[in-house]
């Protein structure tokens, strides 16, 4: 949703949505954690009725602990929160399910994968960040390949059935990249809202295998 034209948020949903979309990802950023702002739960309260598509909510706080209730509370069906704040993560991650949402985490480009390894049987989703977080249109860090293999070799040994995402440059070169590496879920900001046929470009991240 950052990409999108922010005085017309609602239409642009409704556009993606009709394209065939499956997932909205709606970036909440703080001005500390991340140099940027975006969002508050009202924005995600007043878009809720206004679209059926999943709620993937990426929080970009220093303490996304005091915040989740009122995401979803607002709407949000999916959270996903950083590991590199000071913050019991696993807690937060156990209130998320509590409260009806799917729980995720997220580490940042040069963030080890390592630092989500002893909360992977607590997610639904683990979000490799593709860029530093904080603004659209960034390029690409490819060195993030090798930490999705290594999550989907540990999901596979494991037995578990969280889901692997990727934000930050995906368009459709950079995605078929990730997918070779583990990627099963794409957030395609920049790429999919600049495309010339953005259902050409949504119908080939959809068939990706």
């Amino acid at each position: 949703m950052l990409a999108a034209d922010h005085t017309r948020l609602a239409d642009d949903i409704n556009a993606v949505e009709k394209l065939g979309a499956q997932w909205l990802h709606i970036d909440i950023m703080d001005g500390h954690f991340v140099p940027n702002l975006t969002f508050g739960p009202q924005t995600v309260a007043d878009l809720r009725p206004k679209s059926k598509l999943f709620f993937d909510v990426h929080l970009m706080l220093d303490n996304p602990q005091d915040y989740i209730e009122a995401f979803i509370s607002a709407g949000a069906e999916q959270v996903t929160i950083h590991v590199e704040p000071d913050y019991n993560i696993t807690a937060t991650l156990r209130r998320i399910r509590e409260l009806g949402a799917k729980p995720g985490i997220v580490f940042n480009p040069k963030t080890e994968c390592q630092a989500i390894e002893p909360y992977l049987d607590e997610i639904d989703i683990a979000l490799a960040m593709t860029v530093q977080p904080g603004f659209g249109g960034q390029v690409f860090d490819e060195s993030v390949l090798a930490k999705t293999a290594l999550l989907n070799q540990w999901r596979n040994e494991r037995g578990l059935n969280f889901r692997i995402q990727v934000d930050g440059g995906i368009n459709i070169d950079t995605a078929r990249q990730c997918r070779a590496a583990g990627v099963d879920t794409f957030v395609a900001g920049s790429a999919f809202f600049k495309a010339e046929d953005r259902n050409a470009f949504l119908n080939e991240i959809q068939a990706l295998d």
